[in-house]
């Protein structure tokens, strides 16, 4: 009552009412600043790509934006997306924050669910425990679900494959996905993709050669693993696809080391083609179960295009410039084995 009573007597002067306009102008003033600054005002430092998780709070979505410094009025931020229910509204992805976007610019995208996508480079891989681990690192799944769904006998069966053969579903290439794709989402694209690869000329091909499209992709891993040299892959794929004619073991050294699970043997020796493996084709002639691993698009299509010759024996070359030498008959090889043997005492290899 004495409050008002005050205000009463200092507006009934000149003075009094001009300065009491005064505050209340600064006070909306300072309301109409704030309010601008929190919805219209740049509030982005500077371009920067901003992941949300499956579940993840707008809470902790904040906290991960100020340990980040991207924008300069977190609170702003905050007061909007509160006002905007974007606690409930938040969508996981994979987001651009571009420089100078205002707040109410970052609201719309993030109800929106308009995400960036993400481009990932598929090259090579060992097995399907580095293909699960390298997807995880780039988008948001899981590896271990991506593991138990190729391992899933139902999954494997309605894809075609089996637990020896699954990896050639993933075919080497720069893939467009969007961050928050799961492991179904994955491998139901991984399929379509896989089928646009085989297309007819290549079936065509593959069948000319009598072999099914998992048979050439595990070929095709071989002659991954015998020579990194693109120009001599389709030489390679003619040995062994003449060895394969002629109902020879194909010998090939990579499938060993695949047996053994050791990426250190150097030199393979009669100790090591011992082993009591599928995979070993010392052993047992014919192709493995499977690829000994992912093969690049460069290696199927060297089986598939393979060089007809007469060659059933390769070394590799005694300059170790990653080249090898061919031989039509096992005299010709063991002369140029030698010489690789020879090489390799020389340099004190094992």
């Amino acid at each position: 009552m004495q409050a008002y009573s005050f205000f009463q007597r200092y507006l009934k002067t000149r003075k009094g009412f001009k300065y009491l306009s005064v505050v209340i102008a600064l006070l909306l003033i300072t309301s109409v600043y704030r309010i601008y600054a929190d919805v219209f005002s740049p509030n982005v430092k500077f371009p920067q790509a901003i992941t949300i998780r499956t579940g993840q709070s707008f809470e902790n979505f904040i906290f991960r934006l100020e340990t980040r410094g991207i924008l300069q009025n977190h609170d702003g931020f905050r007061r909007l997306g509160k006002l905007f229910s974007l606690d409930k509204k938040l969508k996981p992805g994979r987001y651009q924050f571009e420089e100078g976007m205002s707040n109410m610019q970052l609201i719309r995208l993030l109800i929106s669910g308009k995400q960036q996508t993400l481009n990932v480079v598929l090259k090579q891989a060992q097995d399907i425990y580095s293909i699960a681990g390298f997807f995880s690192h780039q988008l948001e799944l899981d590896s271990l679900d991506l593991l138990q769904q190729l391992r899933d006998p139902v999954v494997l069966n309605e894809l075609g494959f089996d637990s020896n053969t699954v990896i050639s579903l993933f075919v080497p290439n720069t893939y467009n996905f969007y961050w928050n794709t799961n492991s179904k989402q994955l491998i139901t694209r991984m399929q379509r993709e896989y089928k646009q690869f085989w297309n007819k000329e290549r079936i065509v091909k593959a069948l000319d050669l009598n072999l099914t499209q998992q048979q050439v992709s595990t070929l095709a891993s071989i002659v991954q693993k015998e020579t990194n040299k693109t120009d001599e892959m389709p030489v390679v794929a003619g040995v062994y696809l003449n060895r394969l004619r002629a109902g020879m073991p194909l010998q090939a050294d990579p499938t060993i080391i695949f047996a053994w699970n050791n990426n250190e043997i150097r030199r393979v020796t009669s100790f090591h083609t011992a082993i009591e493996s599928p995979y070993n084709t010392y052993k047992y002639a014919g192709l493995p179960p499977g690829p000994i691993c992912m093969p690049s698009v460069q290696a199927i299509d060297a089986v598939l295009n393979a060089q007809k010759h007469e060659y059933f024996y390769f070394c590799a070359k005694e300059d170790f410039s990653g080249y090898h030498n061919f031989a039509a008959n096992l005299r010709q090889h063991q002369n140029n084995a030698r010489l690789y043997q020879m090489a390799l005492n020389q340099r004190g290899i094992n």
